[in-house]
């Protein structure tokens, strides 16, 4: 994609919509991402409009694919400091990555496990004897 210039070949900054539009959020997650301190909050017009600069679009969707793989934003602050520093050693990142691994890991044991769980109680619940007889209903009556 073309990016839009204005004199002098500098790129036009651009207004929420657009870099809403264009990194596939709605403006509200931009103005999230300003109150949590992940984007800059970028200058403003004098009738009140900001001013995104056009690389403003990467930093969304950035922030945007690491919310996707299970970062937290404490997380995503993490990795938007490595990001600004390349030419920095990639462990404190790595580091951060074994450990989201890791958590992902327990969550999909602990899902398991459960799954379990509810497969044992429908093996047992034929959806013809009453309320009484549900397994899943004596399970949330007693507290298990």
């Amino acid at each position: 994609m073309a990016r839009e210039t204005g004199g002098e070949g500098a790129e036009k900054p651009l207004r929420s919509g657009e870099v809403a539009r264009r990194a596939g959020v709605n403006v509200e997650t931009l103005r999230f991402y300003e109150r949590e301190g992940l984007l800059p909050e970028p200058p403003r017009r004098e009738s009140g409009y900001r001013d995104y600069p056009p690389e403003a679009v990467d930093l969304v969707r950035f922030i945007k694919r690491a919310q996707e793989l299970g970062f937290s934003l404490g997380e995503v602050r993490e990795l938007l400091a490595a990001r600004r520093t390349p030419a920095a050693k990639s462990a404190p990142v790595r580091r951060l990555l074994a450990a989201k691994a890791a958590e992902i890991g327990r969550k999909v044991r602990d899902l398991q496990a459960l799954k379990e769980v509810l497969d044992g109680m429908l093996d047992t619940c034929d959806g013809r004897r009453s309320l009484t007889a549900c397994p899943l209903i004596a399970a949330l009556n007693r507290g298990d």
